[in-house]
C-alpha cells in the first residue's frame, strides 16, 4: 500500500493510471470481437499506420492527436471494406497497410525531425506522454465503449458471429463495422501513448485469449476481458515503477504471464 501512495503522489502517474485503465478496458472489450472475427492484428496495423501519421504531423509541427485519429479511422474502415470484399485476404491487407505506413513514418522521421523523444516516446511507449488531454478522451471512450456493449449487447454478439443472421433480423451490420473501426481507432491512437506502436496491439489480443480460456459465453468472456486487462495493466505499472522497467513492456509481461497460468488451468480442467 505504501507503494501504491508513492506512485499516486506523482500527477504524472495518476494520469498514466487513469488513461490506462481506460483505455485497457475497452481495448479489451473492443477485442473480444475483433479476436472471434479474426481480426486480431488490427491493432497491429493500425498502430503503424499511427506512427505514419505522428511522424507527419510531428515533421510538419501539427497536433499529432487531430492529425493521427482521422487518418486511422480511415485506414480501419479501409482495413474492413477490403476484408468485406474478399479481393485481399485480412491478413494479407494489415500486412501491406502496416508495412507502407510504419516506411512512411520512419522516412519522413529520417529526413527531417530524426528519432526524437515525441517520435520515439510513440514507436516504444511512455509514461510522461499521457496528458490531461489524452485522460479526458480515453474517458470518452470508455462511455461510448461501454454504452455500446450494455445496451446494444445482442446486436454486437450477433454481428460478432453471423452477419447474415443480423442482416436477416434488420441489423445494420455496416453500421456496426463503422463503430468498431472508428472506437479501435481512437484506441490504437491513446493507447500508443503509453504502450508503444510496438506493444498496443496486445492489449486487444491477449484479454480476450486469456478469457477465452476461462469461459465459454459471449458476456462472461467479456466480462473477464475486461476484468483481467484492467488488472494486469495496474500490475504491469506497479512492476514497472518498482523495478525501473519500461511500463509497456511490463505490462505486456504481465498478460502473457495471465495467458499462460489460465492456459494451465484450461489444461487441468480439460484432463
Amino acid at each position: 500500500m505504501s507503494l501504491i501512495r508513492e506512485m499516486l503522489s506523482y500527477p504524472f502517474l495518476v494520469r498514466a493510471l487513469v488513461g490506462g485503465i481506460l483505455v485497457s478496458l475497452c481495448a479489451a472489450l473492443l477485442g473480444v470481437s475483433l479476436v472471434l472475427k479474426r481480426y486480431s492484428m488490427i491493432g497491429d496495423g493500425l498502430s503503424h499506420v499511427s506512427f505514419g501519421a505522428l511522424s507527419i504531423a510531428i515533421a510538419f509541427g501539427w497536433s499529432p492527436l487531430k492529425v493521427s485519429i482521422p487518418v486511422v479511422v480511415v485506414a480501419a474502415f479501409l482495413l474492413l471494406r477490403i476484408t468485406e470484399n474478399g479481393k485481399i485476404k485480412s491478413d494479407a491487407a494489415i500486412a501491406v497497410i502496416s508495412a507502407s505506413a510504419l516506411a512512411v513514418g520512419i522516412t519522413v522521421t529520417a529526413l527531417t525531425t530524426g528519432m526524437t523523444t515525441d517520435v520515439s516516446s510513440y514507436m516504444f511507449g511512455s509514461i510522461l506522454a499521457m496528458s490531461r488531454e489524452d485522460v479526458a478522451l480515453a474517458a470518452v471512450l470508455s462511455v461510448v465503449v461501454l454504452f455500446l456493449f450494455i445496451f446494444f449487447y445482442h446486436k454486437v454478439f450477433a454481428v460478432t458471429f453471423d452477419e447474415n443472421f443480423a442482416r436477416a433480423t434488420g441489423v445494420k451490420v455496416s453500421w456496426y463495422h463503422i463503430l468498431f473501426a472508428v472506437l479501435t481507432a481512437v484506441t490504437i491512437v491513446l493507447g500508443m501513448r503509453m504502450m508503444g506502436a510496438m506493444l498496443i496491439s496486445s492489449l486487444i489480443i491477449f484479454p480476450a485469449l486469456t478469457a477465452m480460456r476461462l469461459f465459454k459465453s459471449f458476456r462472461g468472456v467479456m466480462a473477464a476481458a475486461g476484468v483481467i486487462s484492467v488488472v494486469c495493466f495496474c500490475a504491469g505499472m506497479v512492476i514497472s515503477y518498482r523495478v525501473s522497467t519500461p511500463a509497456g513492456a511490463s505490462v505486456v509481461l504481465v498478460n502473457l504471464a495471465a495467458f499462460l497460468v489460465c492456459t494451465a488451468i484450461q489444461a487441468v480442467r480439460g484432463r
